[in-house]
């Protein structure tokens, strides 16, 4: 008897331990866990969606979207849902524009993920969709577009596939343009239907980039490099058109052009802006600054003679002019006007070589001009203390140094402009605020700068080396420039740069243009190369802008 007590007493106490245990596990759970478990709970019925923020739009100067973003959608699979994997493959291909073998090897596929298309349009999503495929699902996305195909490809740039700015205005402004995603949770019952929706965090667009691009001037400006890449098959060419008294920036050209929206067969190469990016020996659309310079000095005037001989012997250099020609008086004037070499080192020798090197300095060779545009080149240009013998003898008339077409540029609109050089401008508004407009500093005084622009009339005249060039009504002033493309140590007997830089009305310019062709087949001269482009630029350009005829 006292035996069975014992066993029952123990069983009593087995079950008491364990009714105590439940207890205290029960206090446990409720009292210590149960924030954590009903946070985990939450979750196993919460879906958290990222909502994206969409992409400023970057504009021209009249509010036209270059760039800009739309919803999309990436459709992905999760492959062991999908029962009939033929059947939806056929259903989805033709939909996504892509053959039904790519999406049968995507359900096929042993993950549990995979993509079968990235960022489309919300009509093709739609299309997805009302297909009711277990196992196909969407993340909604952005895709960037640009509603005017190739226009200013380069200048507006690339955007990687999570929407960040590569290259280009997309890359220079990427704070300012890119959003900010926001965030959804969808709660669902235990049987996985949505309850209800909340807004963890509000998505932000980005802000929109509005540049100093005149969409005309760029189109045109665009087809005459089209035009010269057919006619010339160079190995690339930019143009620039600016406004000389803003400083604006009313077209930047590159040839080939590129889309962005399409950049599956697309080179870094093929991207880069040749305006800021493309380093050069200017040849003799430089003279313009030597001129200036000893104008400056009061070592010339345009009416200074020189006896010109032959050839010119300076360090370890034999200086030619491109037309052989016997001992020969010219005046400055004619030397810009004829674009003689000997006489541009001439001049230039009269200045010496260190008040040379402060000149170029000051003109801002050497150093990025700050337009609004990412890694733009300095240039090279040789410090005074590296001089050699002959480095005077290749300064004065455009060699042994590289500079930029915005340099260029910036350079010509100081003497279009009296004078006054001022950071070139690309960026007009980022958002709400505007871009402050540059301020600008005297280079020359407005005497020699007029000087200059009357000396570059003579270019376009009877004698110069753009005498083929005229736009009716209006006076035009330039320079050319024939470049042999220097390597290995020298210069090439077969590659040039041929430019042309220059402005109208001549005494009071509105308008200003380069034309840079680097390497064009079958011709190299500036003068027969780019400058008829000037030309045709110019004579559109100018009537557009309202420049009253003189």
């Amino acid at each position: 008897m006292r035996l069975i007590e014992r066993r029952i007493g123990l069983l009593f106490a087995g079950f008491l331990v364990a009714f105590l245990l439940i207890v205290c596990r029960a206090f446990w759970l409720q009292g210590v866990e149960a924030s954590q478990l009903s946070s985990q709970a939450l979750n196993q019925q919460t879906q958290t969606v990222m909502v994206p923020g969409l992409r400023g739009a970057i504009l021209d100067r009249n509010g036209t979207r270059l760039a800009s973003s739309e919803d999309a959608a990436t459709i992905v699979t999760t492959p062991y849902l999908v029962k009939k994997k033929q059947q939806a493959a056929n259903e989805i291909a033709p939909i996504l524009k892509q053959k039904p073998a790519e999406v049968l090897k995507a359900l096929n596929t042993e993950s549990g993920f995979a993509y079968l298309a990235k960022d489309v349009d919300l009509a093709t999503a739609r299309k997805i969709e009302k297909l009711g495929i277990e196992g196909i699902e969407q993340i909604p996305g952005s895709r960037r577009t640009y509603p005017q195909g190739e226009m200013a490809g380069q200048v507006i740039g690339a955007v990687s596939a999570e929407n960040e700015g590569l290259t280009g205005i997309e890359a220079a402004d990427n704070s300012a343009l890119a959003g900010e995603e926001g965030e959804r949770h969808i709660v669902t019952d235990a049987l996985g239907d949505p309850i209800k929706l909340e807004t963890a965090k509000e998505a932000r667009e980005g802000e929109d980039v509005e540049l100093t691009l005149d969409p005309v001037i760029q189109q045109k400006t665009e087809q005459v490099l089209a035009k010269v890449g057919e006619t010339w098959s160079p190995k690339g060419a930019t143009a620039i058109v600016m406004d000389p008294q803003t400083s604006e920036i009313l077209a930047m050209a590159n040839w080939p052009p590129v889309n962005p929206g399409d950049l599956e067969h697309v080179s870094n190469e093929d991207l880069l802006n040749k305006a800021t990016g493309f380093n050069y020996e200017p040849g003799s659309t430089f003279k313009a600054f030597t001129v200036s310079a000893a104008l400056e000095e009061g070592l010339v005037t345009p009416s200074t003679e020189f006896t010109l001989p032959p050839t010119l012997e300076v360090g370890e250099r034999i200086i030619h002019d491109a037309e052989e020609r016997g001992t020969e008086t010219m005046t400055v004037e004619q030397i810009l006007a004829r674009s003689s070499n000997i006489g541009a080192v001439e001049i230039g020798l009269r200045v010496g070589a260190t008040k040379f090197s402060k000149w170029i300095e000051k003109f801002g060779f050497g150093k990025p001009t700050g337009v609004q545009y990412p890694n733009e080149e300095s240039g090279i240009v040789p410090k005074l203390s590296e001089y050699s013998g002959a480095t005077m003898g290749n300064l004065p008339m455009g060699q042994g140094a590289a500079v930029t077409p915005m340099q260029m540029v910036q350079g010509y609109a100081a003497i279009a402009h009296d004078g006054i050089e001022r950071r070139p401008q690309l960026v007009k508004r980022i958002g709400e605020e505007k871009v402050a407009e540059p301020k600008g500093h005297r280079v020359i005084s407005a005497t020699t700068a007029e000087e200059v622009r009357k000396m570059l009339e003579g270019v376009l005249g009877p004698e110069g080396t753009a005498s083929m060039v005229s736009v009716p009504g209006y006076t035009l002033a330039g320079k050319t420039g024939t470049a042999q493309v220097a390597e290995n140590g020298g210069y090439s007997k077969t590659k040039y740069v041929a430019s042309f830089i220059g402005f109208a009305p001549a005494m009071n310019p509105k308008f200003l243009a380069a034309v840079i062709v680097d390497q064009p087949e079958g011709e190299i001269y500036g003068g027969s190369v780019a400058a008829p482009a000037f030309g045709e630029i110019a004579a559109f350009s100018l009537p557009y802008l309202g420049v009253p005829q003189e």
